[in-house]
């Protein structure tokens, strides 16, 4: 294994002695905080070939004397930056937690400041723009696109394009473990962040002090099944937004059939006649905006407070700009990742309509979930293999895992943390009774428990439930 400490990104002052033999220096960002970059293999079967500089960050310990170790976490995506979540755990995790725990984030091989995948930002507009093809000639114009973008982001990224899935990711952690000094990790991950560490839990169970798993990938799950659950909480979800509009006088909906408003929206979707902030919506894409507040309702921007006045706007003018549209991204991470990890493709638009008739049975509102389509339609005809295939999870020897998981979340359903949970021997799933997607984020109950766990080892009792928490002003 090739494993080299590297000097933090440029800007970065004065150094800070560590005995794991890390050359830490003030982030540019944030002085307070310390920044590094551990050198790795581009391809592991490979040690001795081109390397890339993963990024980490480490915000240390509050109370030296009652230290435990390293956190490692991920905030998922795929795509988030870890380095970026470092900055911001201040205001994320809990100060027992902080006081226990160095939080070290890092930057996944492809993101951010660990060598980007990069790409022509106007292709990837154009791409994301048809990933709802009506008929067969769009899904043509679709496929035809993703391998014109495909190429551009290899021509602008090398060789590390091929090697970004999750496997290749948990190599990287247990490099960042050795670096950091650490004989076991303890790891937080969420959403596509549990993808990792179900990868690394696989390959070095032995090697993880304490892991949670919070809002759940799950990687055993191919074709309709991956569609159908991530619909059905999606419609779920609405039905609780409905639940909650009817019982709170502030909402902005509250009196009115939530169902028949978000019914006449989509009708007008269809017919061409609905614009946001300039844009024309589709049904897909007005189906997508309702699905980002469905996974965050406390936000104070895009929650439900938010959602229900931006709905009743639409439906009483049909014209709102408050709402921004869904930004263009100039690094191409999430499709290089995901395309490498799930095999389903479009191959004919007979298929999606046939998915699109069982979904619409199942879900006669949202008919279906946009982000888990854009899985199959987006990675169709891109120029890389899937390296990492879906599989039943192995993890042998591995110490309890927590594993955390929403009733109703749109972008990690709850049958997913289930599976998730069976497939570990020893681990333990928390259920909280709510909606949104991040446990910890959502439930004081769930903070609590997994709380308790990374500093203690206890985890809650096996079937373990927290309370629902509900917006309100």
């Amino acid at each position: 294994m090739i494993l080299s400490i590297s000097v933090a990104p440029s800007g970065a002052t004065s150094r800070t002695p560590d005995p794991s033999g890390i050359d830490w220096r003030p982030c540019p960002e944030r002085a307070d905080i310390d920044c590094a970059t551990v050198a790795v293999p581009i391809e592991w079967d490979r040690p001795g070939g081109a390397t890339i500089d993963i990024a980490i960050a480490r915000l240390k310990a509050t109370d030296p004397g009652q230290r435990i170790g390293s956190l490692l976490i991920n905030p998922g995506g795929p795509g988030h930056s870890g380095v970026q979540a470092v900055f911001e755990s201040e205001g994320y995790f809990s100060a027992d937690l902080r006081r226990r725990f160095d939080i070290v984030g890092f930057d996944p091989r492809g993101v951010a400041r660990s060598k980007p995948v990069l790409c022509d930002a106007t292709l990837k507009a154009q791409q994301y723009a048809k990933l709802f093809p009506t008929d067969q000639a769009e899904l043509d114009e679709l496929t035809a696109t993703t391998r014109k973008l495909g190429a551009d982001c290899r021509s602008h990224t090398g060789p590390l394009i091929d090697h970004v899935d999750s496997v290749n990711v948990a190599r990287d952690m247990d490099a960042i473990r050795a670096a950091l000094g650490e004989a076991k990790v303890s790891y937080w991950g969420v959403s596509y962040g549990t993808l990792l560490g179900q990868m690394y839990a696989e390959r070095y169970p032995t090697r993880i002090r304490a892991m949670v798993l919070d809002s759940n990938m799950d990687h055993s799950l191919t074709g309709y099944r991956i569609q159908s659950d991530a619909t059905a909480e999606l419609e779920a979800s609405l039905g609780q937004f409905a639940d909650w509009c009817a019982r709170t006088t502030d909402c902005a909906l509250h009196g009115k059939d939530v169902h028949e408003v978000f019914d006449s929206l989509y009708a007008k979707a269809e017919r061409g006649e609905l614009t946001d902030n300039g844009r024309k919506l589709t049904p897909p894409f007005f189906v997508w905006d309702v699905e980002d507040s469905m996974a965050y309702p406390l936000d104070a921007d895009i929650g439900w407070y938010h959602l229900a006045e931006w709905l009743r706007t639409l439906h009483e003018h049909s014209r709102v700009g408050d709402r921004s549209a869904r930004g263009d991204l100039v690094e191409g991470t999430p499709g290089a990742v995901t395309c490498q990890e799930y095999s389903e493709r479009a191959t004919s638009h007979q298929m999606l309509e046939n998915y699109r008739r069982k979904l619409e049975r199942l879900a006669p509102h949202t008919r279906m979930n946009p982000s888990t389509w854009a899985m199959i339609t987006g990675c169709t005809q891109w120029p890389a293999k899937v390296t990492n295939p879906e599989h039943r999870l192995e993890v042998n020897g591995a110490p309890p895992i927590l594993v955390t998981t929403s009733r109703y979340d749109v972008l990690t359903p709850h049958p997913w943390a289930a599976n998730v949970q069976r497939q570990i021997p020893g681990s333990v799933l928390l259920t909280y009774d709510g909606v949104g997607h991040e446990t910890y984020l959502h439930s004081p109950c769930g903070r609590a428990a997994t709380d308790r766990y990374l500093i203690t080892l206890d985890t809650p009792a096996a079937g373990t439930h927290c309370p629902a928490v509900w917006p309100r002003r």
